[in-house]
């Protein structure tokens, strides 16, 4: 598929719901399929820039920064897999409208179904500012795929189905080009 600016797939939803893992099963798909591609996730930017304001206004905040890093690195014609929290609608519109090759992947599960599956245990550490506890989500509108993790599936099956809902995609605008 011949394209002049590279694909973001943007995969939000709570800490914990499975997004990191389900982005290395999609990083492998699209690095084999449309070429050069990224793997980012939220955390390891954190990290690497130290942007520890875990606030609401520190969030946004970081968003912007995440989203400005995307539409310059897709601009190169580079591909990125990005999994980040990011549960607030304003940056994901951003991203809609200034990114051409945007794909937003929801992993939908409640943190209640987190807090039971227990694997990450951030629920269970109090900590402030937690999304889907202290900072209220602002659930995608209209993401172009949407993954239910209730925690009964392998992470496999629901990597192979966020795979297959892409390939759709990408196929679809493919037909339209």
């Amino acid at each position: 598929m011949k394209k002049k600016k590279g694909y973001l797939f943007w995969i939000t939803g709570f800490s914990g719901a499975g997004k990191s893992k389900i982005a290395k099963k999609i990083f492998k798909y699209v690095n084999s399929k449309l070429g050069p591609t990224l793997l980012i996730n939220g955390d390891d930017l954190r990290r690497i820039f130290k942007l520890n304001d875990y606030s609401k206004l520190g969030r946004i905040q970081n968003s912007k920064k995440f989203t400005k890093l995307a539409k310059f690195i897709t601009d190169q014609n580079i591909n990125i897999v990005f999994a980040v929290v990011g549960m607030m609608n304003k940056p994901r519109a951003w991203n809609r409208k200034n990114i051409k090759n945007y794909l937003e992947i929801f992993i939908d599960t409640s943190v209640k179904n987190i807090i039971k599956n227990n694997k990450k245990k951030i629920y269970k550490i109090k900590k402030n500012n937690l999304v889907g506890l202290d900072i209220k989500p602002e659930y995608p509108l209209n993401p172009d795929v949407v993954i239910k993790n209730n925690f009964k599936n392998d992470i496999n099956y629901l990597s192979q189905l966020a795979i297959k809902k892409i390939e759709r995609i990408l196929e679809q605008k493919k037909k339209l080009s």
